[in-house]
């Protein structure tokens, strides 16, 4: 998706988050030159051929552009090795771990956002994958369930706000369908850009619930059935959200 361009789902019901967004909003994810994210994405692509840490990115992959084409789109995904599924934050660490002898990041880590950006700008305009591999079945049921169950003092579960109430308005604000199209995003309550698992803490402090830690298999297993909902969708993020 070249700048300036807008996720398009003429094709069913569902709606972007960029749907739900005033036009001043929407301005600024449509131009990439007013896109404060872009700050994190050229730090990603700096990080990308950085070998200070031994190894560069680059060095396995090549250019960004053409290998990472389609990636994040992809993701989460099964690893191999761990034998269950990792979001796109958890595959960076790994090749952190396995190829550069480097610590984990932490998932708000300013690298980690830029890295993660950066992959993610490889793929505007691909379709979310619709994650068929049968190892990933278990993990999304599970995931689904926790998307539908009633958590928190408020005793809400996501279905209620995103599903049901898609469209009506709570505290003056639109209430999106919650379509991960668009992360790593800048949002302008934080002034920061931010992963999907901050903006799912975020719901879940909201409704009074004791906040996962991001990374977990509860929050990839969620993750999942969220990239399964929403498959087909284009992927436009690195975005911007109110």
């Amino acid at each position: 998706m070249a700048a300036g361009a807008t996720p398009a789902q003429a094709h069913d019901s569902r709606r972007s988050g960029f749907d739900f967004m005033g036009a001043a909003t929407q301005a600024l994810q449509r131009d990439d030159a007013h896109n404060p994210v872009m700050l994190w994405v050229a730090d990603g692509a700096r990080r990308w051929r950085d070998p200070t840490a031994g190894r560069a990115c680059a060095t396995c992959h090549g250019e960004a552009e053409r290998s990472m084409r389609g990636v994040a789109a992809r993701y989460p995904a099964w690893d191999e090795r761990l034998a269950a599924p990792v979001n796109l934050q958890m595959r960076i660490n790994l090749c952190r771990e396995r190829h550069q002898q480097q610590p984990a990041l932490a998932s708000e880590h300013d690298a980690m956002l830029a890295l993660e950006s950066y992959l993610a700008m490889q793929s505007r305009g691909s379709p979310l994958a619709s994650l068929g591999d049968p190892r990933l079945a278990e993990s999304i049921e599970r995931g689904k369930r926790l998307f539908s169950t009633r958590i928190g003092q408020l005793a809400l579960a996501c279905t209620h706000c995103h599903d049901q109430r898609a469209g009506a308005r709570l505290g003056g604000s639109p209430i999106p369908q919650g379509h991960p199209t668009a992360y790593p995003v800048y949002r302008l309550q934080w002034q920061s850009a931010g992963s999907l698992a901050r903006r799912v803490r975020g719901c879940f402090a909201g409704v009074r619930a004791e906040q996962p830690t991001p990374m977990t298999p509860e929050m990839i297993e969620l993750e999942l059935f969220l990239a399964v909902r929403a498959a087909g969708m284009l992927h436009e993020g690195p975005g911007v959200r109110p």
